[in-house]
């Protein structure tokens, strides 16, 4: 397919899906808390989507069968929301949601305390933040795109955790999954020239433990091998002539 470089019109359509879903994100976050379930936050999720206009772009994708991926302490991307699955204090749950708005993508994704957690679980959490934020120091014209992933791979590599090999960032848009792919470890070789009108989700998967990973037989929910806490945190960001644009904030 290559790399897409949106015009203007298709920009302005992109940063209203991604405005979209900040909204979708933030109201979300208001709704975790002990006691409720996965599915509970997938319904709540899907109800927002499409009250904001807009269609779930996970669901039936590839045959995924919810609108919100809601993804629990070990399980690093994918989890399958469920009625049994009962969040608990303690817990940390990744929510990766997209919705397509008059045609466009847009793909974000948090990890949130359940109630109070340990301070461990809270670092990783704040790690894989901070490490989308130094990554996209780096998402500037001029810049390759592995300088993003090196970027990234820096920030936590003092820290000791496993940065996730099996999956990427990517470029969105037209489509949910389009070229490039973006990795979050080092890269020997620099990757294409970043050019303004690239639209990329950036999305740091950081594991307290080792770096690998596991599919469960859903064929969905990854899950980290050694059984370590995993942390999500993902935008879909602009790049510009000048700083890139992070559409997705709320």
């Amino acid at each position: 397919m290559g790399i897409i470089i949106k015009t203007s019109e298709q920009i302005e359509l992109i940063r209203e899906s991604c405005r979209r879903l900040a909204i979708v994100h933030k109201e979300l976050e208001e709704f975790i808390k002990p006691g409720i379930s996965t599915r509970d936050i997938d319904i709540k999720g899907d109800k927002l989507i499409r009250q904001l206009e807009g269609i779930p772009n996970f669901l039936h994708y590839n045959g995924f069968p919810a609108s919100i991926c809601v993804s629990v302490n070990d399980e690093v991307v994918h989890g399958i929301p469920d009625k049994h699955r009962i969040l608990q204090e303690g817990d940390i749950v990744s929510l990766d949601a997209g919705m397509i708005y008059k045609g466009y993508h847009s793909d974000a994704a948090r990890t949130h305390a359940v109630g109070q957690v340990s301070k461990e679980a809270r670092q990783l959490m704040d790690v894989t933040r901070e490490s989308f934020f130094a990554g996209i120091k780096m998402a500037k014209v001029g810049n390759h795109l592995f300088d993003i992933s090196n970027a990234i791979a820096s920030y936590i590599k003092p820290y000791g955790y496993g940065i996730v090999r099996d999956l990427v960032g990517h470029g969105v848009g037209t489509q949910l999954h389009e070229d490039p792919q973006v990795p979050n470890f080092a890269q020997i070789r620099r990757g294409p020239r970043l050019r303004p009108g690239m639209t990329l989700a950036i999305e740091p998967m950081v594991n307290m433990g080792r770096a690998d990973v596991e599919w469960l037989d859903d064929d969905w929910t990854v899950i980290t091998e050694d059984g370590s806490l995993s942390a999500h945190y993902e935008n879909t960001i602009l790049i510009t002539e000048g700083e890139p644009e992070i559409l997705t904030l709320y």
